[in-house]
């Protein structure tokens, strides 16, 4: 039998290999700064369009209805699904009659957030945004689809309680969908629960990760994807190769020559591929991309520069935005009104 003293001896040992192990598994605690990080309880929305549960039923039944498309087969929610965080998984986006749009699905996530609109900033609301789809497929389909509508009673219900006196037109089934889509909201992340003071919510990894992703000298990565919704809502060529001159369609300033619009990077491990064009299958895609700083560099943005990453750096880069996935909850389809 061991002697006693030798026990208590070893017990000690062990509780310090515990209590080293548990130390070794938090990280710092979160500055004022980080603090800065965390997505606002409040979701915005103009004040002719407030939220209401009438409102949000009646975009959501709108948004997964294909009776709005022209081809009777295609809904918003075709190429925004929830269980692929709200884009299609696809590297670029399949119309039912083969055509092929040449730019990626984005995610629906935390839109509320964003002032600027689609991959070139062509839409200045989410109200505008909500139907711009429709609208550009098709008119006069989108017309016709409007007209069925105001046929069917439940629709008529529905449109009555949430915009009484207002007629079933293009207004307001944008408004009901961008009530909606103001719904579709990711927080409360494991980043997001260090930022509120959670010292284990982190892993050392993601830590380490999250110091490279803010460091001007290191990764410069919040140079753009800046504030809580992680975009700077701006425009930026980012060396990708292609023919897509992007903003500058939109804005001729030579600056937007290729230049897209800043995704958010909440919930970024769901919603791949990546870039506008759906060109990067993982997230270390994306990493190994900034670290070359870009590939067609004739006009990138100055933000973009080869970056001194090691191979440890570049995991942790990943492993921190995996801690931006939000808390997920189950999401149940709408019942469509007849």
């Amino acid at each position: 039998m061991a002697h006693p003293a030798r026990l208590l001896t070893c017990a000690a040992a062990a509780l310090a290999l515990a209590a080293c192990a548990t130390l070794g598994s938090s990280v710092p605690a979160p500055t004022v700064a980080d603090k800065a990080w965390i997505l606002p309880a409040q979701i915005p929305q103009p004040a002719e369009n407030l939220s209401t549960p009438a409102r949000v039923e009646l975009g959501k039944a709108l948004f997964f209805d294909a009776r709005l498309s022209g081809s009777g087969v295609m809904s918003c929610a075709s190429c925004h699904l929830p269980d692929l965080g709200w884009t299609d998984g696809k590297k670029l986006p399949v119309l039912p009659n083969g055509d092929v749009i040449p730019r990626h699905s984005p995610t629906m996530l935390n839109l509320a957030y964003n002032t600027q609109f689609m991959w070139d900033g062509r839409k200045a609301s989410l109200e505008d945004q909500a139907i711009g789809p429709h609208r550009h497929l098709s008119k006069a389909d989108f017309a016709t689809s409007t007209a069925k509508l105001r046929e069917m009673p439940g629709y008529k219900q529905m449109f009555a309680v949430a915009y009484p006196g207002e007629p079933i037109n293009e207004e307001t089934i944008a408004k009901a969908m961008a009530a909606f889509e103001r719904t579709i909201v990711s927080r409360n992340s494991a980043f997001d629960r260090w930022a509120a003071g959670d010292t284990t919510a982190l892993t050392p990894e993601q830590y380490r990760g999250y110091k490279l992703f803010s460091d001007p000298a290191k990764g410069n990565c919040a140079a753009c994807h800046s504030g809580a919704n992680f975009t700077d809502n701006g425009f930026h060529n980012i060396g990708i190769r292609g023919k897509d001159d992007g903003r500058f369609n939109i804005r001729k300033v030579a600056a937007m020559k290729g230049a897209f619009k800043t995704p958010t990077l909440r919930d970024i491990e769901l919603t791949a591929p990546y870039y506008h064009d759906g060109s990067a299958a993982t997230l270390r895609d994306v990493v190994d991309h900034y670290a070359r700083g870009g590939d067609d560099r004739s006009n990138v943005s100055a933000d973009v520069r080869k970056l001194d990453l090691s191979e440890q750096d570049k995991q942790d880069l990943v492993a921190f935005m995996r801690s931006l996935t939000g808390e997920r909850t189950a999401f149940v389809a709408p019942k469509l009104p007849q």
